[in-house]
């Protein structure tokens, strides 16, 4: 069975930080590229960054560049967001997602999904 699963979110203060962590199983993430979505009440999902399979490149929204990064640890089967500065408008459940080598704008070309991770950012 394929499986991703999302931890690390929860509530924090406007400036504060959080880590965000995908971990596989039943398929090794090494051949996968890793994106992070998320998904605010009344709003679409929208991709925030997207990291493919080598780690050699990785790709953020502007809205979020400079803030977070992106990284990946093979040997852990785990993939991170670390997300620094956040503001209010970061509030969102956040989805990892995998597919083959390379990433891709477009969710509906994603195969696999975590179930979402709340991440509320709050005075």
């Amino acid at each position: 069975q394929l499986q991703l699963v999302e931890s690390g979110g929860g509530l924090v203060q406007p400036g504060g930080s959080l880590r965000l962590s995908c971990a596989a199983s039943g398929f090794t993430l090494d051949d996968f590229a890793i994106g992070w979505f998320r998904q605010a009440p009344g709003k679409e999902r929208e991709g925030v960054s997207c990291i493919n399979s080598s780690g050699g490149s990785a790709n953020y929204v502007d809205s979020v560049k400079g803030r977070f990064t992106t990284s990946r640890d093979n040997t852990k089967n785990t993939v991170y967001l670390q997300m620094n500065s956040l503001k209010p408008e970061d509030t969102a459940v956040y989805y990892c997602a995998a597919r083959p080598y390379y990433c891709h704008s477009g969710t509906r070309l994603w195969e696999y999904w975590g179930q979402g991770t709340q991440v509320t950012v709050s005075s």
